[in-house]
């Protein structure tokens, strides 16, 4: 009994020291309010901030276009797509690409393909995403991003 009282007095917990089941759970339910409350914010934040990489790979997209436009003198063609600005189409003089690093460029934050829209008689095209939903129109993180925008 005399040791287990000094090894006390010197900082060291005895055996039966410990946490009960009781405060154990405690602890449990106070962690899981916590999570329940903060859990729905940090998802939302998280949708937001997947838009807004969606947003910003659209206009990097748009960059790259541009610049395959201005090494082929035209805007990359309906059958070619965005994939001729990782790998040259074939008999095309002046590419000087890739324009993006990889083909994993060309799909959206939800992992599905973006979309391009070419319009070869007026010189015009588009880059877009279908939003979180995969589908035409929608709202919040659902709505469809496009660049540029008409």
């Amino acid at each position: 009994m005399r040791r287990s009282i000094r090894r006390c007095r010197q900082g060291r917990l005895r055996p039966d020291d410990g946490y009960t089941l009781t405060e154990m759970l405690v602890v449990i339910g106070i962690i899981g309010l916590i999570a329940a409350v903060l859990t729905p914010g940090l998802i939302g934040q998280m949708s937001r901030a997947r838009s807004k990489a969606a947003q910003l790979q659209l206009e990097t997209l748009v960059n790259a276009v541009e610049m395959f436009r201005a090494d082929v003198g035209r805007y990359p063609s309906q059958e070619e797509g965005l994939p001729a600005l990782v790998h040259s189409p074939a008999a095309l003089d002046g590419w000087t690409g890739p324009y993006v690093r990889d083909s994993k460029a060309l799909q959206d934050p939800w992992g599905r393909p973006i979309l391009y829209s070419s319009d070869p008689e007026h010189q015009r095209f588009a880059v877009e995403s279908l939003g979180a939903d995969g589908r035409t129109g929608g709202e919040g993180v659902d709505h469809d991003l496009r660049a540029p925008a008409e």
